[in-house]
């Protein structure tokens, strides 16, 4: 028998826990002040014998008992009088009798009762019908109870059900909402509002504090792919070959357009004048009687941005280098990007026939971002091309045909389909149209289809180049109408035998889009590092850095590493130069990352998207800050948190120089607002030049306080002269927040 919680023995002999704690103190114990402290067994047993029906208890004498609680006595007397005023019309006075409270430490088990004084019976002339001439209270001489609602009384369990609320605990349990959130506050530091969504270690600890039982009972849900998984088969006779699905990145103008116009253009039957007459995002080639699909999207962002929604359906990354540009930074950003989704990358040299190619340059370059061609003894499949010249273009279908044998796709056409939603339009007289990649299965015309938050059947299924289909196999891009609404970008899709099921399917994810809406993904921060290592949830610490210099990421890189453990390994999936993009925070949103940077600053919309996704973003102007604070993450000692906080954005678009002042920049504020007392920071190219504060904020000649958006002003930074006409100025705070533990 191990240590036992004071609430849980208080459960056990059927009295409050701040009574057990009394005990204890009588007993000598004094630690013991809370009811989550712990007594070992011969403590418990030691306070187990003073609630036996052997030991002493204290004689309690008949007393009257607070208004609103009444003995048997009392209810018959209640009766007797009710019944005399319905005979008689008369009017009951009830003299109030001294009420005597009992002290806390009186044992429970202890019944209060009521000593009633006589009441007396003042007879007054009937009224006509009976009724009894209107007085006050006070003249009537009545007492009245109190007006305080009964307490419920406390079951000792209750079933709920999730997502379980303060004010569904409140009503379960019979305590007010304020008491729960007090509670929350006081005790554990949980900060909540009456429809705030709690966690089931929260609503369980509160169960215990309150002395009741929670079962948390999960509402049985079929999913769907449960419901699809009855129709899959797996057996291996009906698995055939499908072809690689293949997805193009690499930095702008390196080509990525122009590969994919001339692979098409080399797969147009001949009678197709003019190319493709319909783009769905995604194109079939043949070649040698095997067919690849290559999807067609913006770039890695959007890349990364399915990955995110659980949608990998890139099997194959080909990575377009430009042979006379060689890597560049976007290049590198596609590159993690595409080692953190796992998958195989094939490099095409692109723009061969240009002057000042250098194809062994590209190879150098890839080969310190550890992308080894195969003839250096590498896994790297390196092909050289040229859109323009048509070269190279059936030795990189042939490679990737190569790369998708070894790899071993399959898939069943005879299971009902099921793939991923490239995109989704609104069309005027056609309805909702999606384009859709089946990755198994067949779909066939007038199928159930269940996508994401919508439904509908495959009344018209087209293919990439326009042509109306009955039916399409595994690694097949189509258009299908029509949905009950708009599914989204990366939306998984199945096809079902029960439109009713279909429409359940979607209603349930709808309420539960709902309800998580409240609840965010708890990404990987600095302040949960600690408990996410002790509970065994993070084996790995994932980080993409940005810094000023190429110099600094280096230091900073090899610093960050320096911190691996043999249990916890440090990561580095991406560093780059330059501000904290909103592709930065789509790839730490898809790989649960933190995003640090190094004297540089976050760009609006990359700074809104982290706030919507969780991720934590973290800026450094110390190369040890940032690894000191990190080492102590993993140790779990954080100090408390300087959080800065950005006021507001202001362009500079005059310089005037004035004697004997310096430089004086007239400004228009962009958002937020700009305050006298503020921080700021010297921005140019997403780099941080300086770091100060304002000498001076000024309306025409007027000193002023703050300037807010829309509104020009003229300012002078403190003790620096070096701005220029497009340079951005930021005004921050900085607010001390003490860490709480995440429940």
């Amino acid at each position: 028998m191990g240590k036992i919680r004071i609430s849980l023995l208080a459960k056990e002999l059927g009295v409050k826990s701040s009574l057990l704690i009394e005990k204890c103190h009588e007993k000598g114990l004094t630690h013991i002040t809370h009811h989550a402290n712990t007594l070992v067994p011969e403590q418990a047993e030691m306070i187990k014998k003073l609630f036996q029906p052997g030991a002493k208890a204290t004689p309690v004498k008949e007393e009257p008992q607070a208004e609103g609680v009444f003995s048997p006595r009392a209810v018959e007397q209640k009766k007797d009088d009710k019944a005399t005023l319905q005979a008689g019309g008369g009017v009951k006075v009830v003299q109030p009798s001294k009420i005597v409270r009992i002290p806390k430490s009186a044992p429970p088990q202890q019944q209060r009762v009521v000593k009633m004084t006589p009441v007396k019976t003042f007879w007054k002339k009937k009224q006509p019908h009976g009724v009894v001439p209107f007085r006050k209270k006070e003249q009537r001489g009545e007492v009245f109870e109190s007006k305080k609602p009964a307490v419920k009384e406390k079951e000792a369990k209750v079933i709920m059900e999730p997502p379980i609320t303060v004010k569904d605990l409140s009503s379960k349990l019979g305590i007010r909402a304020n008491e729960i959130i007090a509670k929350l506050l006081l005790e554990h530091n949980v900060r909540s509002t009456i429809n705030q969504i709690l966690t089931e270690d929260v609503v369980q600890l509160l169960g215990i504090e309150y002395g009741v039982e929670i079962e948390i009972r999960k509402k049985e849900t079929t999913k769907e792919y449960d419901f699809v998984a009855e129709q899959v088969s797996t057996k291996a006779e009906d698995m055939v070959y499908r072809a690689p699905i293949v997805t193009f990145l690499g930095h702008v103008d390196h080509g990525k357009t122009s590969l994919l116009d001339s692979i098409r253009q080399t797969n147009v039957a001949a009678g197709e004048v003019g190319g493709i007459t319909q783009h769905i995002g995604a194109y079939k080639v043949e070649m040698h009687g095997k067919h690849i699909v290559f999807l067609d999207t913006p770039g890695h962002e959007a890349f990364t941005a399915m990955r995110a929604r659980g949608a990998n359906i890139t099997d194959i990354v080909v990575l377009v280098v430009a042979a006379d540009d060689g890597v560049m930074p976007q290049t590198e950003e596609a590159l993690n990007h595409a080692k953190a989704a796992n998958v195989p990358i094939v490099v095409a040299v692109n723009k061969i026939d240009k002057p000042g190619a250098n194809s062994l340059r590209v190879k150098q370059q890839l080969a310190s971002l550890d992308l080894i061609p195969e003839e250096w003894g590498g896994k790297t499949q390196f092909v050289e091309t040229s859109a323009v010249a048509k070269k190279g273009i059936d030795t990189l279908l042939e490679r990737l045909l190569l790369e998708s044998e070894i790899l071993e796709l399959k898939a069943n056409p005879k299971n009902p389909a099921r793939g991923v939603v490239l995109e989704a339009h609104l069309s005027e007289g056609r309805g909702v149209i999606a384009n859709v990649l089946i990755q198994d299965g067949t779909l066939r015309q007038g199928d159930i289809i269940l996508c994401g938050k919508t439904f509908g059947r495959a009344r018209l299924i087209t293919t990439d180049r326009g042509v109306e289909v009955q039916e399409a196999g595994p690694s097949t891009p189509v258009s299908v109408s029509d949905f009950s609404e708009v599914p989204e970008a990366g939306d998984k899709f199945y096809v079902v035998r029960d439109i009713q099921r279909a429409r359940e399917f979607a209603q349930e994810r709808q309420k539960k889009e709902r309800e998580t809406s409240l609840i965010k993904y708890q990404h990987v921060t600095l302040d949960s590092l600690y408990t996410k290592i002790a509970e065994g949830n993070v084996k790995e610490i994932k980080i993409i850095l940005k810094a000023d210099y190429k110099g600094s990421v280096e230091v900073l890189k090899k610093a960050l590493e320096e911190l691996s453990t043999p249990e916890i390994k440090v990561r580095i999936l991406h560093c780059g130069v330059g501000g904290i993009t909103e592709s930065d925070v789509l790839l730490a949103d898809a790989s649960d990352a933190i995003v640090i940077g190094f004297y540089v600053t976050t760009e609006d919309k990359a700074r809104i998207l982290a706030e919507e996704k969780g991720v934590d973003v973290r800026l450094y102007k110390i190369i040890y800050d940032a690894t000191n604070e990190i080492k102590a993450a993993m140790e779990g000692m954080l100090e408390p948190e300087s959080k800065e906080v950005v006021l507001g954005q202001v362009e500079i678009r005059q310089v005037y120089n004035i004697s004997k002042i310096g430089n004086v920049a007239g400004c228009y504020v962009k958002n937020g607002k700009i305050t006298r007392n503020s921080s700021v920071r010297l921005i140019r190219d997403n780099i941080i030049i300086y770091d100060g504060k304002l000498e001076s904020l000024k309306i025409v000649k007027d000193d002023v306080r703050e300037v807010r958006a829309g509104f020009e002003c003229g300012l002078k930074i403190a003790n620096y002269d070096d701005i220029k006409v497009g340079d951005i100025v930021e005004a921050y705070e900085v607010q001390k927040i003490a860490r709480t533990l995440t429940v």
